[in-house]
């Protein structure tokens, strides 16, 4: 009845008993309702059935084809119930299906608070989601039957300033608006902030046609259930931007688990927005990191080992390459960074918000920029990685030279042979095991081990036939030494060259 009150009705109820009757009529509205679910008393009651029946008075005389039939509620807290013991007459009227006042009110019961302070279901912020406005509080689904599938309505409509919210809005991509109503459900657990959590058999209607809903994730492990991605279901391309109502009736299967369901006016950002208020509010001045970075190597007078420098990756763990903008969350205890441009992006598409580098929580409003890495970034450019020392210093690190891998003991070089088929005597340089190889005919050849390889042979032109004939002298001393000393090892025959140890 007072939903279908005009300015002029309400103003004589809220007089009749007293109360303030200026105002807008949302307002008036609100006052009158707060006396109907607080303070009904018979003489009130008598007199909202005199204003209506003044109002309708042509329509209330004629035969009632069909009684109202209120619709099944989204039941409230008991909280929130009628206090008051008034039987409710079904009666007919402009509105009285649709008793709702821009979104504010559950099958026309308001959204009061309670006399009695209960603590109320909390939903976790989301960093992709500005709320602008909040339809409907957490309210918990109860099932009406003792049925496995439940269904639960609401109706509600939306403020003239919100519909042009949306209607104003940008496309974040065809069809989607980024000012948006969503839907969304979790646990009704008042200990802590709630994650988005689906109920079994979820399905949505909104208005007469069903809204699509995140499906699940295959599972490519065998003996794993695939896991759903409960995310805030948008509700806008299917809902009337006018003042008329609008009806969304939530499907759920009742297996002994408590939802609640809430309605919020949303502005859905991008991986770039969100980036560009990190770059703005997030970046940690490099005195800071610097003064982080002397806490993590200060000496532990416990510890008996002293740490003389931490080396940090240039790497982002998350695509291998250089770091853009190195983020990290203030809970870590490393150093190192991740680049945040990824991180969103990669939080954007599936959200999990957990840091790369130490699989802990790391959710957008404890993200930092190091200031200090950032700056070694733009001055270092030709290392990947560095090195932090005690005094808050740092220093590149850049590849080294392989060293060489050659083992101790000296090597033979085994080159080609002569026209006589004898090898030249080996030249061991006393330095690091390379050996020098000639060969008569007019020509020398030279082989080197660099770096533990087999170097590429070098002709030497500047060697005459006189060296053949001093190579041969060489080798009958070596045979009369032979004598005197007892066998020498004998000479392997030419074969392909290669390396072979002469330990």
């Amino acid at each position: 009845m007072v939903m279908s009150f005009r300015v002029s009705d309400l103003q004589m109820l809220l007089g009749f008993v007293g109360r303030s009757k200026s105002g807008l009529k949302h307002e008036l509205v609100t006052r009158a309702l707060q006396l109907v679910q607080f303070d009904c008393s018979p003489e009130l009651f008598k007199k909202i059935k005199e204003l209506y029946e003044t109002r309708y008075a042509k329509k209330s005389s004629e035969p009632v084809s069909q009684p109202h039939r209120p619709l099944d509620p989204l039941t409230m807290h008991s909280t929130y119930e009628r206090a008051s013991t008034v039987p409710r007459t079904p009666l007919t009227g402009p509105n009285i299906d649709y008793p709702v006042l821009y979104g504010k009110y559950l099958n026309g019961l308001g959204r009061l608070p309670a006399k009695t302070l209960k603590p109320e279901v909390r939903l976790v912020k989301l960093p992709f989601f500005n709320m602008l406005d909040e339809l409907l509080k957490p309210t918990e689904l109860v099932p009406q039957n003792n049925e496995k599938l439940q269904e639960s309505p609401c109706i509600f409509a939306l403020t003239p300033r919100q519909v042009e919210l949306i209607r104003n809005s940008r496309e974040l991509q065809p069809g989607v608006k980024a000012v948006q109503v969503v839907l969304r459900i979790c646990y009704s657990d008042t200990s802590s902030p709630q994650e988005d959590q689906y109920p079994p058999n979820i399905a949505v209607k909104v208005n007469h046609s069903y809204c699509s809903v995140p499906g699940y994730y295959p599972s490519n492990k065998p003996g794993v259930e695939p896991k759903r991605p409960c995310r805030p279901i948008n509700l806008t391309h299917l809902m009337y931007l006018s003042s008329a109502t609008n009806r969304i009736t939530v499907t759920w299967g009742n297996y002994g688990k408590s939802y609640s369901v809430a309605l919020y006016l949303v502005r859905q950002l991008t991986s770039s927005e969100l980036l560009q208020r990190l770059k703005t509010i997030g970046v940690k001045h490099p005195e800071l990191c610097k003064a982080l970075v002397k806490e993590k190597l200060r000496l532990d007078p416990d510890s008996e080992i002293a740490t003389t420098g931490v080396r940090v990756s240039l790497i982002c763990p998350l695509v291998k390459m250089r770091l853009s903008v190195p983020c990290r969350a203030e809970t870590c205890a490393h150093l190192q960074c991740f680049d945040a441009v990824f991180y969103l992006q990669m939080n954007e598409k599936k959200p999990t918000w957990m840091c790369p580098v130490c699989d802990k929580p790391a959710p957008y409003d404890q993200l930092i920029i190091d200031g200090l890495l950032s700056k070694i970034l733009s001055e270092c450019e030709d290392a990947d990685e560095i090195e932090y020392l005690v005094d808050g210093s740092w220093c590149p690190i850049r590849a080294e030279k392989e060293r060489s891998c050659s083992p101790q003991c000296p090597i033979l070089v085994l080159g080609t042979s002569d026209t006589n088929g004898l090898l030249s005597s080996p030249n061991v340089n006393g330095g690091g095991g390379s050996m020098l190889g000639g060969s008569g005919g007019g020509g020398g050849t030279m082989g080197s081990i660099e770096n533990g390889k087999l170097g590429a042979d070098v002709v030497d032109l500047t060697l005459d036939s006189s060296s053949s004939s001093e190579e041969e002298e060489e080798e009958e001393e070596d045979e009369e030494d032979e004598d005197e000393d007892g066998p020498r090892p004998k000479r392997r025959c030419p074969f392909q060259k290669g390396l072979v140890s002469a330990c």
